[in-house]
Formats: structure tokens, C-alpha cells, sequence
């Protein structure tokens, strides 16, 4: 068996959504989160839009409307991509600013591992997302 060359990737450079209502996630995503608007898209062939979204990085985020696209189970977890983090300095600061706009949160909670706060919330769809504190700087 030979061993494979790694590839060189850099970082991930989107997620893809598949929302239930468009305008509400979209209003999600750029008002409640933030996330500015780079381009959007409506595909009259496929009755869908594609917007993408990025975030201070250039890391990016793109919700796409199907119709008919049939719902993702959350609950319990299901097989596939489990969640997506976002990567804040003060996750305390930024789940008050969540409840604030009216978005349920769960409890802060300490990773065992590394020692820093998260915390998980939900996507007007339920998808599972959640905010991870920075590592302090040196």
C-alpha cells in the first residue's frame, strides 16, 4: 500500500444551507448573525436562490432554497455533518446578544479539552450551530 500525498488545503472555504424559508433564514443569517451578503443569486431553471454569505475571515456560508426539499433531522443527531461553529471572542457577550433578538440558547458549557466556553443554538430550520470562544491571546 502506498502512502498518498495530503493534500494541500488551506481551510474550508463555505457551508451550504438548504433552508425551508428563504427570507427568514436570511434574515438570520445577515441581521441576527451578521454575516455579509457577497452575491445573490435567483436560478429561475431550479425556482431557487443561492446567497452567499461571508464571514470576517472570507470564509463563507451559502443558503440555497429548494422546493420540496425535504426536511433534515436534528434531533436526535443523525448521521452527516453534525454542526456548524463559529468562532467568537466573548461567547457570554454573544449569547446575550442572540436572546436579545429573541433566538433560544442553550446553557454555556466548558470544553473538557481545551478549556473554552461554547455554546449551541438553532437556525430557523433547527439546524444545529453553535459559537466558540477564541483561545486567549498571547
Amino acid at each position: 500500500m502506498t502512502t498518498a500525498t495530503p493534500l494541500p488545503l488551506r481551510r474550508i472555504h463555505h457551508a451550504a444551507i438548504i433552508c425551508a424559508d428563504y427570507a427568514r433564514s436570511r434574515h438570520f443569517y445577515t441581521q441576527v448573525l451578521g454575516l455579509a451578503v457577497v452575491a445573490e443569486h435567483y436560478r429561475a431553471a431550479r425556482r431557487s436562490y443561492k446567497l452567499d454569505l461571508a464571514l470576517p475571515d472570507g470564509s463563507q456560508v451559502e443558503l440555497f432554497s429548494f422546493p420540496g426539499a425535504p426536511p433534515r433531522p436534528s434531533y436526535p443527531e443523525a448521521q452527516g455533518l453534525r454542526h456548524l461553529a463559529f468562532e467568537v471572542d466573548d461567547v457570554t457577550a454573544c449569547k446575550a446578544a442572540l436572546e436579545a433578538q429573541g433566538v433560544a440558547v442553550e446553557p454555556v458549557r466548558v470544553d473538557e479539552y481545551t478549556q473554552r466556553r461554547f455554546v449551541f443554538f438553532a437556525d430557523p430550520d433547527g439546524l444545529p450551530l453553535e459559537l466558540y470562544e477564541a483561545a486567549p491571546q498571547a
